[in-house]
């Protein structure tokens, strides 16, 4: 039989219902079982690709080109595998979907209702996820928190969905916050009582509760929580802040959170193989030495917005066994002084949309080349890579984007052909996994394993302009990648340089604890002055 595992919030936001998700399926995946993780958000659009980072973090990129929430990220990363669009619903894709049904007639001229219609199709939906897919457990994630209008749909959902499984096939895990309040020195369990009690006014009873917050609660608190939520003590686990979120799976292992589901859901407890895991930890803690690196963005001051980037540059640095700082520097403050540069490692430039801060990369770029500082350009940052040596190194002093200026003399980035004459922004761009042909023996290549080709996620719609690769290529700065089919531009180095790299895809999104992206572990290596020119990394 199926099992299915509905977690939801309550009380506040961002406590972390998505690193929970995650936990809870590597500890499952752990002990042998299938397991897939669906993140449902509660708002109408269709996808996340047209919000802004400020509002909503980073847009993370599936394999198959879905622009979904970032928690997709912590699924992936935690459950060491592929994810895809199925795994991400919004509202927006519900209504679509029983919109587009009721103008074909499916609904033999039924007035359409959020009551069935919306809620089966919700339904649908999780039952595709499982079914389809050969899942044993499948963990579905409510976004939002218990009393907000747009969830109410997805939450009765999913109480039908208890209602027509057969017993012990759905448990409800709610994630709640406990507040400690510094005047008396005590730990207040009302907020999780009136969350849990909202819940069961719409008929959903929690399982269990999973109580966050700065200090872990007691005896006491989990017996006055049970008192008042109808929820076993022994079903009520504490989990207060941490300092990495890796460690998150181990804490609820630990506290016998499987053992506990194994009971509500009718399966077989077995011991979770978390060795890999647990040694990953480890080396992170055993990191020696600090190589600092500066990163030049536009929306520095919300770091939600780099999630897999941050992550990516973790992973690789357990790995190497040293510590990296990390200074986020406002692209638009280099535009006046290069200041902040002076004594880093290493400059990254991420990828982003529009032209506020340009100039400020086109800085980093160009600080990062003529002082031999190893750079790495992620999307955006290996266009400006482009364009500064377009206007330093060939002179070119008006060289530019057309995103940023249409009207350049030297668009040595610009639109594809296709893409000329778009009109719908969300869904448009060359988005999810594209090959990426090595068309030389470089020192990309060899970061790569020396293999032929690899396949990475891209999120943008300039590129490369081909007219213009002759000129830069005979003054050093080398096409190494390509997406053959459409003699796209995938990856560039400069000759001579100790590590200048470019690339149009996105390395951070297919990063993982367990296996750290090449590109990542061979630029930190560069940092810290110890990569070899015979040295692979995949």
């Amino acid at each position: 039989m199926k099992k299915y595992i509905f977690i939801t919030g309550g009380v506040m936001s961002s406590l972390g219902k998505g690193i929970t998700s995650a936990s809870l399926g590597r500890i499952l995946k752990s002990e042998g079982y299938n397991v897939t993780i669906l993140k449902f958000d509660p708002y109408l659009n269709i996808d996340a690709g047209s919000q802004n980072p400020f509002q909503h973090g980073e847009v993370f990129v599936t394999e198959d080109g879905a622009e979904t929430d970032l928690d997709l990220g912590h699924y992936e990363r935690f459950l060491n595998e592929n994810l895809s669009k199925e795994n991400n619903v919004t509202s927006g894709q519900i209504y679509e979907a029983v919109i587009k049904k009721e103008r074909k007639g499916d609904y033999l001229g039924s007035t359409i209702q959020i009551i069935p219609h919306v809620t089966d199709e919700i339904k649908r939906r999780i039952r595709y996820v499982s079914e389809e897919k050969h899942k044993d457990i499948t963990i579905v994630e409510v976004g939002g928190t218990v009393g907000d209008i747009e969830s109410l749909p997805f939450l009765e959902a999913i109480r039908e969905f208890k209602m027509e499984e057969c017993e012990g096939n759905v448990a409800f895990i709610h994630l709640t916050y406990i507040p400690y309040l510094k005047t008396t020195g005590e730990l207040k369990t009302k907020p999780t009582q009136h969350s849990v009690g909202e819940l069961r006014k719409i008929g959903i009873q929690p399982n269990i509760i999973i109580a966050r917050g700065e200090k872990d609660i007691g005896k006491k608190e989990k017996n006055k929580i049970a008192l008042f939520t109808n929820v076993r003590k022994e079903n009520i686990f504490s989990l207060s802040d941490v300092d990495l979120m890796y460690k998150v799976p181990l804490i609820l292992y630990e506290a016998g959170i499987s053992s506990t589901l194994s009971r509500i859901l009718h399966f077989n407890d077995r011991e979770a193989k978390l060795d890999s895991w647990k040694e990953m930890i480890n080396k992170g803690s055993r990191r020696k030495g600090t190589v600092k690196l500066a990163i030049v963005g536009k929306y520095v001051e919300l770091q939600d917005a780099y999630l897999s980037l941050n992550e990516a540059i973790r992973h690789a640095s357990f790995e190497i066994g040293i510590n990296v700082s990390t200074k986020w520097i406002e692209a638009e403050t280099l535009e006046s002084s290069t200041s902040e540069l002076k004594g880093m490692n290493g400059i990254l430039v991420p990828g982003g949309f529009g032209k506020r801060g340009v100039e400020g990369m086109i800085v980093a770029a160009q600080f990062a080349r003529e002082k031999r500082i190893p750079y790495l350009g992620i999307c955006l940052g290996m266009q400006i890579a482009v364009i500064e040596f377009a206007r330093n190194v060939l002179g070119w002093k008006d060289a530019h984007s057309t995103e940023f200026s249409p009207e350049t003399s030297h668009p040595v980035i610009d639109l594809m052909e296709e893409q000329k004459n778009i009109s719908n922004k969300g869904g448009t761009m060359r988005l999810g996994a594209y090959r990426c042909d090595f068309i030389k023996d470089s020192l990309i290549k060899k970061v790569y394993g020396n293999k032929a080709y690899v396949f990475e996620r891209h999120r943008h719609r300039y590129e490369l302009n081909n007219r213009y690769r002759e000129a830069l290529e005979s003054k050093g700065l080398e096409i190494d990648g390509e997406y053959v089919e459409k003699h796209l531009g995938e990856a560039i180095h400069l000759q001579g340089h100790p590590f200048f790299v470019g690339v149009q895809f996105h390395p951070e999104f297919k990063s993982r604890p367990l296996s750290p992206h090449p590109l990542f572990l061979a630029f930190i290596r560069a940092m810290q002055g110890t990569l070899k020119d015979e040295e692979v990394f995949a």
